[in-house]
């Protein structure tokens, strides 16, 4: 299993509404892009969460959370929660919420 269907489908509802949104494959799992930005995702059955460093230092210190490694080195920023810290929709939507705020303070990245 490559990415939980079920998680991305429930994360494609809250999104449905945004503007600038698209989905890419990526880290082996599903990407949602916002404004050209990684905003969140799916791999396996975790979330994955584009916070910045300092609401994901705050986020690392809840339950079922943990940094996101890829690579061996921890990204800054980015957080992963197992199923247990989105169980309910409302804890999904502010994970979700939460990464796409951060997001739209960025500026948008240029298509080229």
């Amino acid at each position: 299993m490559a990415y939980s269907e079920e998680l991305a489908v429930r994360i494609r509802e809250i999104l449905a509404r945004r503007k600038g949104i698209a989905e890419k494959k990526m880290f082996g799992g599903l990407t949602f892009m916002l404004r050209g930005h990684m905003c969140c995702g799916v791999v396996k059955d975790e979330l994955v969460l584009r916070l910045g460093p300092e609401q994901g230092e705050k986020a690392l210190k809840k339950p079922y959370t943990r940094e996101c490694d890829f690579t061996g080195r921890p990204l800054k920023g980015m957080v992963m929660v197992s199923p247990g810290g989105y169980q309910t929709d409302h804890d999904l939507w502010q994970w979700v919420q939460q990464a796409s705020d951060f997001v739209s303070s960025l500026l948008a990245k240029n298509k080229s």
